[in-house]
């Protein structure tokens, strides 16, 4: 049994991961033996199945949601089955067995692979696709598609009972292939076959098997992606993708699930318009189409907006391979709308700044980082902005699916308007920019070097300015639209609300950049965005304090600033001693504070000392 558990999780994966097969959300698989059936639960990727990931399922009551046949309300007999389904779990807890488990059953061989191949779906999409089917695949079963699971499975039997020998193959209507089979090997090669036939076929009709979409128009984008993120509400993310023509209608139940049954389409969306679509349909767009121009998806995070945008896009293809089965076969109003009702997707839990986008500057390492790790666990899709993008990158990847790395340079006006353009795309708009990026050079005002002063100088309080600059006009056109406030959050200093000794560069830049903040807010409240600077303690754990050649540890050390220390402990020990908490600042420290002046709506203008008690408002 684990050897075949294995061999399952090794099909799953390898088909999971491959988007010819299946996009995310996807497919199914399954291993069974005299007694029991081992089945991917709801709600897994397929591309991430482990052995021990597949629900147990004993057979005989599997079975019994068989006998349902009588009850002829399909919502009320899906609701039996799916109870049924969850009575026959045996382990692990909790875990939700597929509503597909029944077909999986039927199927008498050791191994099934339910997956939705673009080319399968071509076939099983298109209006003579039954026919073709018969053709290309005599062996084969095929299934109309039903609208409850438990249908499917009684059409299952039914049909295959007409077959000498029970196949091997299944396509159904509208909803991919299962393969089924005794041997990983033998399941291969039947996907390979398939592939092939259906390759050579399409082929044969003059459609080319792959065409890349035109490109995205960028200036649409960065005009109406920050107004569609505002007029899809407060939890809209928006991904813009290349041009193409999305589907007409639902093609399979989980195209209708991800990406909606038909998009908005204007050639310039606005309010007018989505009122209009919701008024009809009933609810937000998930697909937005400008003809020629861009495709947008939209969601509660990045991975929902990007998946509907991956799902109009595969249906796109789906269209266009369809020209060789007749063409495209869309769900009817009563398929459509049993598929919106029974199969809802969830999309997590409520955390506190979920739907919230969140970009850190300076966040690939440090304070940073640990700002953009406690923001990413409290909901938000975080943007680790940085010069080190390398370092970002490898940050967000630690974050999940939502967040992205993307290189800045701050004191660069035209890297700056660059990162908006691009967080535009990938997200459609901005609702907190912690202004986070820093650098520090510490001595005497009688020997500094005019390089090193104008070097804190460009990072710490124009770069600054310069991202207050492009972040502001690009909130300012979403929060027109949405009504919604965003935030500008600056990761000042407790040098920035007294004076520090050997330290004027950078207590300089900070006394100014509380100055800009407050200057800031003043002008930028009429456009809904508030503006607070944040001003911590000592962070003494991270790399500015604790570098071994470059932290202040040791430039303190080595310019004298704390007398009769002989080493960089002496100094530590120094500046904790100075906190009445003694301890240092932590990124958590912050980061409450920055949850703080986001959720807080009627503070602007202000900086909030963090500082453990050294420094307080007076």
């Amino acid at each position: 049994m684990d050897m075949e558990l294995n061999i399952i999780s090794e099909l799953s994966r390898f088909y999971g991961a491959n988007e010819d097969y299946v996009l995310p959300g996807g497919g199914n698989t399954s291993f069974k033996d005299d007694k029991f059936l081992w089945i991917k639960p709801s709600g897994v990727s397929l591309a991430d199945m482990q052995p021990e990931l597949f629900v147990k399922l004993d057979r005989a009551i599997v079975r019994q949601s068989l006998d349902l046949t009588s009850i002829e309300d399909a919502y009320e007999k899906e609701q039996r089955v799916a109870a049924l389904l969850t009575y026959a779990a045996l382990s692990p807890a909790g875990a939700q067995p597929s509503v597909e488990s029944p077909i999986h059953e039927l199927m008498p061989y050791k191994f099934v692979v339910h997956t939705h191949p673009t080319l399968v779906n071509a076939m099983t999409c298109g209006k003579n696709g039954k026919a073709i089917c018969a053709k290309l695949f005599p062996e084969a079963l095929w299934l109309d598609y039903r609208s409850a699971g438990l249908g499917v499975a009684e059409e299952f039997k039914k049909a295959a009972d007409t077959f000498e020998k029970a196949p091997h193959v299944a396509f159904m209507g509208n909803h991919g292939v299962f393969v089924a089979a005794d041997t990983a090997g033998e399941i291969r090669e039947l996907y390979e076959n398939i592939m092939a036939t259906l390759s050579d076929f399409v082929a044969a009709q003059g459609i080319p098997l792959k065409v890349e979409s035109a490109p995205c128009d960028m200036e649409a984008v960065f005009e109406y992606a920050p107004v569609l993120r505002g007029l899809l509400g407060k939890v809209a993310t928006v991904t813009a993708g290349g041009a193409f023509k999305v589907p007409e209608g639902g093609l399979t139940p989980h195209h209708v699930m991800y990406s909606g049954t038909t998009p908005l389409v204007s050639e310039a969306p606005d309010a007018a318009a989505v009122e209009a679509y919701k008024a009809a349909a009933g609810f937000m767009p998930q697909v937005v189409e400008i003809p020629g121009k861009a495709v947008f998806g939209a969601g509660v995070n990045k991975k929902t907006a990007s998946r509907a945008l991956k799902f109009a896009e595969n249906g796109a293809e789906i269209v266009r391979l369809a020209a060789a089965f007749g063409g495209p076969r869309y769900f009817n109003d009563e398929e459509r709308s049993f598929i919106e009702h029974y199969c809802p997707v969830s999309e997590g839990q409520a955390e506190a700044l979920r739907g919230k986008v969140a970009v850190v500057t300076g966040g690939a390492q440090g304070f940073g980082l640990g700002i953009a790790q406690y923001l990413a666990a409290q909901g938000a899709d975080v943007v680790i902005a940085d010069m080190n993008v390398e370092g970002a990158k490898n940050a967000a990847a630690t974050l999940g699916p939502n967040c992205s790395g993307m290189a800045v340079n701050v004191s660069d006006e035209e890297s700056v308007a660059n990162l908006t353009r691009e967080i535009v795309k990938e997200y459609g708009g901005a609702d907190i920019l912690v202004a986070n990026a820093g650098v520090v050079r510490a001595g005497s005002v009688k020997s500094f070097d005019i390089k090193d002063w104008k070097f804190v100088t460009d990072v710490n309080y124009i770069g600054y300015f310069l991202c207050c600059k492009h972040f502001a006009a690009l909130m300012a056109r979403q929060n027109a639209v949405s009504g919604m406030w965003t935030d500008i959050v600056q990761i000042n200093s407790k040098s920035g609300l007294a004076g520090s000794k050997n330290n004027g560069a950078y207590a300089g830049s900070k006394f100014g950049s509380i100055g800009l903040t407050q200057s800031f807010a003043l002008e930028l409240v009429a456009d809904h965005v508030k503006v607070n600077s944040i001003c911590p303690g000592n962070f003494f754990d991270g790399p500015l304090w604790s570098d071994p050649v470059k932290g202040l540890f040791v430039q303190y050390l080595n310019s004298g600033k704390v007398p009769g220390a002989k080493n960089t402990a002496d100094v530590k020990k120094h500046y904790e001693s100075l906190i009445p908490m003694h301890r240092g600042c932590t990124p958590d420290d912050v980061a409450k504070a920055i949850c703080y002046v986001v959720q807080q709506q009627y503070e602007t203008g202000q900086a909030v000392p963090v500082t453990g008690g050294q420094v307080m408002l007076s």
